[in-house]
């Protein structure tokens, strides 16, 4: 029989996003791959949608990352249908402030009506009456972008005051927003764009680790763009591992606050990131790991 400590173990450990009783398993899953081609419309398999959310939490998942812009509604409303009423100690982390265009695009939303109706979209959908964790998403396309997040940050400050958030997070978003939105209410993690090869995060990492606050890289292996580099494939090769496992296993070694939401709507493809959490690295393949942010491009 597997223990519930034997799960944790194997999911990475154990991380308590800061002044909270929420403790999560670092390796988590992230919903996004369940929405249709280009994260727009329904899967193309509902019933392999609803097997990998179902095989994620018998495996020790604890911790899903989604958003209602996924599908739009689409993802959250597969999350309840698989996993309705939810176990004891299972996290979803959301985000709000994008909306999805007929076009498939990705717009802003992050008007005070917008916000509202966005945290709203995610109760009804996700089938709650308080949401875990919402994330306020700012920046653009590219990146981060300095600029005030006063504005939309207090509006879900009302919302958790109102009890329909229990804690906040923050994505797209740089260290002097982080500090600007402490000032307006605790934030719990951070989620912004960090794999092996891009490595513009580092030492905000380093100060949000100080400050015990979580880390949650998206697009952990490259995103629509998947990972490509040499040194991945070499160290894969001498570990018997695929590359992205390896990329998962150097990110869950980098620093202690970062927690993985690796996506897939496969199950076969769910189980190989899983067992990501279980790859030891030997010294001398992290500091050729280190290195690759510096590789020449494909």
């Amino acid at each position: 029989m597997t223990t519930q400590t034997n799960l944790t173990a194997a999911m990475g450990g154990p991380f308590t996003l800061p002044n909270t009783s929420m403790t999560v398993n670092r390796m988590g899953y992230g919903a996004m791959q369940l929405a249709g081609p280009h994260v727009f419309g329904p899967p193309r398999d509902m019933d392999a949608a609803l097997a990998v959310l179902r095989e994620a939490i018998a495996a020790g998942v604890n911790h899903i990352d989604t958003s209602d812009f996924y599908g739009p509604h689409v993802t959250n409303q597969i999350i309840k249908q698989a996993l309705h009423p939810y176990p004891d100690g299972l996290v979803i982390v959301t985000k709000v402030g994008a909306r999805r265009g007929k076009d498939k695009s990705w717009i802003p939303a992050l008007s005070r009506q917008e916000l509202i109706d966005g945290v709203h979209d995610n109760l009804r959908n996700l089938g709650l009456d308080k949401l875990d964790v919402v994330n306020l998403r700012v920046g653009g396309i590219e990146g981060p972008k300095e600029g005030s997040i006063e504005e939309p940050l207090t509006v879900l400050a009302e919302l958790q005051r109102q009890g329909l958030i229990r804690h906040l997070g923050l994505s797209n978003v740089t260290p002097k927003q982080l500090a600007d939105g402490q000032k307006i209410a605790p934030i719990v993690c951070i989620q912004n764009l960090y794999n092996v090869a891009h490595r513009t995060d580092d030492a905000f990492i380093e100060d949000l680790a100080k400050q015990g606050i979580a880390y949650m890289p998206f697009f952990p292996l490259g995103g629509f763009t998947p990972l490509q580099s040499s040194t991945l494939d070499k160290a894969a090769a001498s570990l018997k591992a695929t590359p992205m496992q390896v990329a998962l296993a150097w990110l869950l070694h980098r620093s202690p606050n970062i927690l993985l939401i690796p996506g897939t709507s496969s199950v076969a493809h769910l189980r190989e990131n899983l067992a990501a959490a279980n790859l030891q690295l030997p010294p001398e393949t992290i500091t050729e790991l280190n290195l690759i942010g510096s590789e020449p491009k494909h």
